[in-house]
């Protein structure tokens, strides 16, 4: 690596400050490039069962850009000082958004010139650093997953994909009833199919019926899973706009996706025979594309066909762009859906897969929740060498999803994944249970994370790629030490209480705006949402998966502790966008939590709130509905005062958050003003790891060509992602 290289990965943060200073160092002693390792590759002979060299040959991924098709050359192997090799991703549109209310534009750190002397002053200043998970772990140059989201055939979430791998379940049926045209399987066949294909929540989106009447159905369905995926991670609303890219551009997040499939032009090319004139808008490009312009992401935008690989080279792909640095952030996946009876088979499948990837440093420095960690990646002709304790193919995931063709190679990560969280294996073709998976040990018994390997290799002589996967084992787990991470109002520290204020700003009797230790101190919950009928929709499912075993993490690396209340309400503040219609109350405990958000729920329905899908009553600003705060700002009123244009305001908050004026913080929440709530947590005990939550509820409604509407399979999944 050259000085330059150095100093763009770490300010990526995939390498290490001590690293990087003996990088340089080297330079100076050693001229040149080091020579560059090359991962050795062999045969697939985990899906095909037999041996032998796989005779070699150009095979050449298309890729899809917002600037049209470019190739990639295989094989191509993403490894340690390797990257250069990797194909640069095609940039989608640069739609920066607006700044954070009270925030200027965020500064690229300038590089101070290189001194021989002392090599790290040619870093950066002021970059986060890395946190070991302990002693022996190394951060550098691996990637976290720190989001996830799917839905697959009789698994509308990855917790009932869980369940079905673990209890070994058969998804296959017959063709799906009610999704409009012709049956997709002759008499007789069966295939792995997800409910409510034809069905998308477009004023979640804002997005009219006709426009998404034109997207493609697979473009609709990874739009909203990768929404999930991003909550998921809590990286939606300002946590979005703090990924900053290369230029220093807000919403630096690159997105990959593998998509082969495209049916949907069929059923329009039927339909215009027949006298219909609505043509979808077509083409791969637009499943990332338009994604990125939606969210006003900078980052790199790609669409990849490669076949069954096609998602695992998304996230190759994605890994590369993260290791040079042109994003800070990346979400790669896969989607497949059957529209068409002209590619109906036995033993079809589909489904829909996403994950947000971060350097694993820079995961861990901005508090993430670590799924897993990838290793490496690599695409071409080949298979991963090693010896993973898992190993996912095309074969066992034709087993639980069918032949799902471009989201094979996510739906086999996925389940490794969730393998190494769980610490289970899933039962392999012909068993019947699951069993235990302890982790390995090293020659002097010390213990070892688990390692697993999803791999895809085509049928015909297609691209193959593969990912290797590690446990994350952080040094603490998120239950340790309840009230050192916390943030609380009044202490000399910065943080803020939640405790109770009178219209002065003071606090009550109880002295927690003092800052005293007290237990059992209320936290501020915040829940917005577009619409009053989302609303409600995602206030009862918070309130359902905390009052039921979902509130449990299930992840060993917790010891499956039930999530803590100030954990949930950190993650609301800080980890999800401000829509149009909130609600914000002070909870005690979990159990005072999911009776207010039932009451605001059972009161606003009372009321005649939900007024059909979209909810479209308004009752104004501050209204107390079963005891809990509402503000519908669809109508108007958002920042009466205008303090979001004025710089003044972000030290404005700063200070009411130090003194604990949270009444204050919470009226002008309501009132419209969008509040950095992650900037204002950033003080010495905000260290805590954000916890995955259920995702926003989407009412969903069967959307089609020509306004041909199949019956509602469902509209509104009522699990949680992960």
């Amino acid at each position: 690596m050259d000085e330059r290289e150095i100093l763009t990965r770490f300010k990526a943060g995939t390498l290490e400050r001590d690293r990087a200073v003996r990088l340089l160092a080297g330079l100076k002693a050693v001229p040149g490039p080091p020579p560059e390792p090359v991962l050795p590759t062999a045969p697939d002979t985990a899906a095909s069962g037999t041996t032998g060299p796989v005779p070699p040959g150009p095979t050449n991924p298309v890729t899809h850009g917002t600037t049209g098709p470019v190739t990639s050359k295989a094989p191509v192997a993403v490894a340690p000082e390797a990257h250069d090799r990797v194909s640069s991703p095609v940039p989608g549109p640069v739609r920066p958004r607006a700044q954070t209310p009270g925030q200027g534009p965020v500064p690229v750190p300038v590089p101070a010139p290189f001194s021989p002397a002392d090599p790290s002053a040619a870093l950066p200043q002021g970059l986060p650093q890395a946190r070991r998970t302990d002693g022996g772990t190394d951060v550098e140059d691996r990637f976290a997953v720190v989001g996830i989201a799917g839905r697959y055939p009789l698994a509308p979430d990855l917790r009932t994909y869980w369940q079905n791998l673990r209890e070994g379940r058969d998804t296959s049926s017959g063709a799906p009833l009610g999704r409009p045209g012709a049956s997709l399987l002759s008499a007789g066949e069966c295939g792995h199919f997800l409910d409510g294909a034809a069905d998308f929540d477009a004023d979640f989106f804002g997005l009219t019926d006709r426009r998404a009447r034109l997207i493609d159905p697979q473009e609709r369905l990874f739009l909203e899973t990768v929404w999930e995926a991003l909550e998921d991670a809590g990286c939606t609303g300002t946590r979005l706009d703090a990924l900053t890219g290369p230029s220093g551009t807000p919403r630096g997040l690159g997105v990959f996706v593998g998509v082969s499939a495209a049916d949907y032009s069929l059923v329009a090319a039927e339909a215009w025979a027949r006298g219909g004139r609505e043509m979808p808008e077509s083409g791969h490009w637009s499943v990332a594309g338009r994604l990125s312009g939606l969210l006003g992401l900078s980052g790199p935008a790609q669409a990849v066909d490669t076949g069954e690989s096609s998602a695992l080279v998304a996230v190759h792909l994605a890994v590369g762009a993260l290791r040079r640095g042109e994003c800070a952030a990346a979400v790669a996946g896969g989607v497949e859906l059957l529209l068409h009876p002209s590619r109906g088979r036995q033993g079809a499948g589909e489904g829909v897969g996403a994950v947000v990837l971060k350097p694993l440093a820079r995961a861990l420095s901005d508090g993430d929740h670590v799924h897993a960690v990838v290793r490496s990646t690599s695409a071409g002709t080949g298979s991963w060498t090693g010896s993973p304790g898992l190993r996912e193919t095309r074969g066992t995931t034709a087993c639980r999803v069918g032949d799902a063709g471009a989201v094979t190679g996510l739906a086999a990560l996925t389940a490794a994944v969730l393998q190494l969280r769980y610490g289970v294996l899933a039962p392999a073709r012909g068993e019947d249970t699951a069993t235990p998976w302890p982790r390995p040990h090293d020659a002097q018994g010390h213990e070892l994370p688990r390692t697993a390997v999803a791999e895809v290799t085509g049928t015909t002589g297609a691209f193959d790629a593969y990912a290797v996967l590690e446990e994350f084992v952080p040094a603490r787990r998120p239950g340790d030490g309840a009230g050192n991470g916390r943030s609380e109002a009044g202490r000399a520290d910065g943080a803020g209480t939640t405790g109770e204020t009178d219209a002065s700003g003071e606090t009550d009797a109880s002295g927690e705006g003092n800052g005293s230790a007290g237990v059992g101190r209320d936290e501020l919950i915040l829940l917005s949402a577009p619409t009053p009928g989302h609303l409600a929709a995602t206030a009862t499912r918070l309130a359902d998966w905390l009052a039921s075993d979902n509130g449990r993490s299930g992840d060993t690396t917790t010891g499956d502790e039930r999530v803590a209340l100030v954990d949930v309400a950190r993650a609301l503040r800080v980890g999800r966008e401000a829509r149009s219609c909130r609600i914000a109350l002070l909870a005690r405990d979990l159990p005072q939590l999911v009776n207010s958000l039932r009451e605001f729920v059972s009161s606003w329905v009372d009321v005649g709130g939900v007024e059909g899908t979209a909810g479209t009553r308004a009752i104004g600003v501050g209204v107390d509905v079963g005891g809990v705060r509402y503000a519908d700002l669809r109508t108007g009123g958002t920042d009466p005062l205008g303090l979001g244009d004025v710089p003044e305001t972000g030290d404005y908050l700063g200070a009411l958050w130090r003194a604990g004026r949270i009444e204050q913080l919470t009226r002008l929440w309501l009132s419209g003003l969008d509040i950095d709530w992650a900037a204002l947590e950033s003080g010495p005990d905000a260290g805590k790891t954000l916890v995955p939550l259920p995702p926003s509820a989407f009412l969903r409604r069967s959307l089609w060509l020509g306004g041909r509407e199949g019956t509602q399979e469902g509209t509104e999944e009522k699990g949680a992602s992960g």
